[in-house]
C-alpha cells in the first residue's frame, strides 16, 4: 500500500493520480474488508484521503486568485486602451472568420 501522505509538494496531475490510487486502495479494501488489517488500512486511506482535499482546496483558492487577478489586469488594460483593444478583438474576430469560412463543407 502507498503510504504517500505528503500531498503538499504535487502538481495538479500528480493530484489526480494519488487520488486515483485511493480509490482503487478504497475499492480492495471494500472488497477484502474481513482483513485484519483492514482497520488500519482504512484509517490510513482516511489520512491520505484528508491531505488530497486539503491539498485541493489549496489548489482551488491559488487559481481562483491567479484568474481574478488576471481578469482585473485584463480589465484594467482594456479600459486603459480600448481602441487598441476594439483593434485586437476585430481582427481576432476577422482571423477566425476567415479560418472557418475555409473549412470544407461536409
Amino acid at each position: 500500500m502507498n503510504e504517500r501522505t505528503n500531498t503538499k509538494d504535487l502538481m495538479p496531475s500528480e493530484l489526480a493520480s494519488e487520488l486515483r490510487a485511493l480509490v482503487a486502495e478504497a475499492e480492495k479494501i471494500l472488497r477484502d474488508e474481513r482483513s485484519a488489517t483492514s482497520h488500519n488500512a482504512v484509517a490510513a486511506l482516511r489520512d491520505r484521503f484528508e491531505a488530497a482535499q486539503e491539498q485541493l482546496g489549496n489548489l482551488y483558492t491559488e487559481t481562483r486568485q491567479k484568474v481574478t487577478a488576471g481578469a482585473k489586469y485584463a480589465d484594467h488594460t482594456i479600459r486603459e486602451h480600448p481602441y487598441q483593444a476594439l483593434a485586437v478583438a476585430v481582427g481576432a474576430g476577422v482571423l477566425l472568420g476567415w479560418v472557418i469560412g475555409r473549412r470544407p463543407n461536409t
